[in-house]
């Protein structure tokens, strides 16, 4: 009898897991671990929250949607990953952002990053962490002023880490700064997502329970912002302590949201173990290093972008490492 050959199986990249788990559902629990973060700005900065956030999901979803019918590409958008990327283009920029430079962004991390790149899973970049570059170089005014008061007609001024880099190290004093317990609970000024460290720890320990994050990217990040920090302010002195300058510098800024929801994406962070570790080190290392002797305040974005860039090179030295190498027979 002659064989009969198909070609109706598709044969995928490892890891290969059986489980009930769908990147629909992951993406679900993605967004329920922002809820606490999201419900804590609309408190601090009032309902134009809610309203940005909307915006930019909806322009996410739609040019997903758009571009895939126009190029007659299978529809992905059910999946819920424009929506998480559309939400997180929303947590990092300020509450008062124009809408319409907020769609730009989306444009930007679905069109540009994703769907260029050929959609989910192929992506060089965490999307909305390129978003978020592309707006802050382009309209960087915008981008670096934030409200502090409640409302969009409220008072604006430059966030905790805008007011350290503007004084000296031996200048610094306690009333420059808010307190750490300000940081901590998100009644200061920033981004949607950096307001709260509280809530992103609250999220992230949700995202630990659930198994959608590993914990050691985001240990390994904080960790070391949190070392370097504290060797930085030892050595250099000043009125406040190393311990709360330490401190100051994981609750201010991006860092837990990027340690937790950015720099542990699927897709653009490494698959071992080690490979985890060594990307949370180097995205603290280059947030340091960016905000201590660079131009910017913050440096979160880019070391986290660079790191993506590392990630092909940082899987295939833990898998060598893992596994090994073969080597050729000698005769």
């Amino acid at each position: 009898m002659e064989k009969q050959y198909h070609d109706n199986l598709t044969v995928s990249s490892a890891p290969h897991i059986v489980t009930a788990l769908d990147t629909q559902k992951t993406m679900l629990y993605v967004l329920i671990a922002l809820v606490p973060s999201l419900c804590m700005s609309t408190y601090v900065f009032g309902p134009r929250v809610l309203l940005l956030t909307a915006v930019c999901i909806v322009a996410s979803v739609v040019f997903e949607m758009a571009y895939q019918k126009l190029l007659k590409r299978p529809e992905t958008w059910t999946d819920l990953s424009a929506v998480v990327t559309g939400t997180l283009i929303a947590f990092n920029v300020p509450s008062n952002f124009p809408l319409w430079m907020a769609v730009l962004g989306c444009f930007t991390a679905i069109v540009i990053v994703k769907q260029l790149y050929g959609g989910l899973g192929r992506n060089f970049a965490n999307p909305a962490i390129v978003a978020r570059i592309f707006l802050l170089l382009s309209f960087t005014s915008r981008m670096t002023t934030w409200p502090l008061a409640n409302g969009v007609d409220g008072k604006t001024g430059p966030t905790p880490l805008g007011v350290l880099s503007e004084t000296p190290i031996g200048q610094i004093s306690k009333a420059d700064l808010p307190s750490n317990m300000e940081l901590f609970l998100g009644t200061v000024g920033g981004s949607l997502g950096e307001v709260s460290a509280l809530a992103l720890i609250i999220g992230g320990i949700f995202l630990v329970w659930k198994k959608i994050i590993s914990p050691a990217t985001p240990l390994a990040f904080i960790g070391t912002v949190f070392v370097i920090a504290f060797i930085y302010y030892s050595v250099a002195g000043g009125d406040v302590s190393a311990l709360r300058m330490a401190i100051f510098h994981i609750c201010a800024g991006g860092v837990m949201l990027g340690a937790i929801f950015m720099a542990t994406d699927y897709v653009t962070s490494p698959i071992m173990p080690l490979g985890k570790v060594i990307m949370g080190i180097g995205c603290g290392f280059f947030t340091m290093v960016i905000r201590l002797w660079a131009g910017y305040p913050e440096g979160v974005s880019f070391s986290i972008l660079l790191m993506n860039l590392c990630t092909p090179l940082i899987d295939m030295l833990c898998i060598k490492l893992a596994y090994g190498g073969g080597k050729k027979n000698e005769k």
